[in-house]
C-alpha cells in the first residue's frame, strides 16, 4: 500500500489540470468493497491507511530504498521515490487521501491536492502486486512525465 501513496505523489503533476471554482463541495470520504474478493488480493486498504502511507512516500527524509515497495515497477530507477518527494516539497504541495474505490483487483483512491491556492481532486489507480496495493506503474508514468521528469522503469 505505501507504494500507492508514492504514485500519488506523481500526481502532482495532473492536480494543476483541475477546476479552480471555490464552489467546489468536498467530496465525502467512502471505502466501497466488492462482495467477493480473488484469495490473493490484500485486503481493501482505508483511506487513512492510504494516507498515512502517501505521507511517508511523500517524505523526503524517508530513504527511497523504503519506498519501492509503493509504486508497480519502479525498481529499474530505486532514485524515482526521493526524486518525486523532493518535487513535492519544492511545490509547497500538500495530499490527503479522502476515499478509497474497491474494483475488484484494483482500487482507485481520491486524494486532494493542492498547490498554492489551488485544490484538486486525484484519482490514483492500485493495483495489487505481489500481495500489496501499489500505485499503477502506467498512471505514474504518465504523471511523472506531466512533472518534467523521466525515468528508465518508465522505458517502452
Amino acid at each position: 500500500m505505501a507504494i500507492a501513496g508514492l504514485a500519488v505523489v506523481a500526481a502532482l503533476g495532473l492536480a494543476a489540470c483541475g477546476s479552480d471554482d471555490p464552489k467546489d463541495p468536498p467530496k465525502p470520504s467512502r471505502t466501497t468493497t466488492s462482495a467477493t474478493a480473488a484469495p490473493n488480493l490484500p485486503a481493501a486498504p482505508t483511506a487513512d491507511e492510504l494516507n498515512a502511507l502517501l505521507q511517508r512516500a511523500l517524505d523526503p527524509a524517508v530513504p527511497s530504498a523504503e519506498k519501492l515497495e509503493l509504486v508497480q515497477g519502479i525498481e529499474a530507477d530505486p532514485d524515482l521515490p526521493n526524486r518525486l518527494a523532493q518535487a513535492y516539497k519544492d511545490a509547497n504541495a500538500k495530499a490527503e487521501v479522502v476515499g478509497v474505490t474497491v474494483f475488484g483487483e484494483s482500487v482507485s483512491a481520491q486524494a486532494k491536492f493542492t498547490i498554492g491556492d489551488q485544490t484538486n481532486m486525484v484519482d490514483v489507480p492500485f493495483v495489487a502486486d505481489g500481495g500489496k496495493w501499489k500505485v499503477q506503474k502506467a498512471w505514474a508514468c504518465q504523471a511523472l512525465t506531466t512533472l518534467g521528469q523521466q525515468s528508465p522503469a518508465c522505458a517502452a
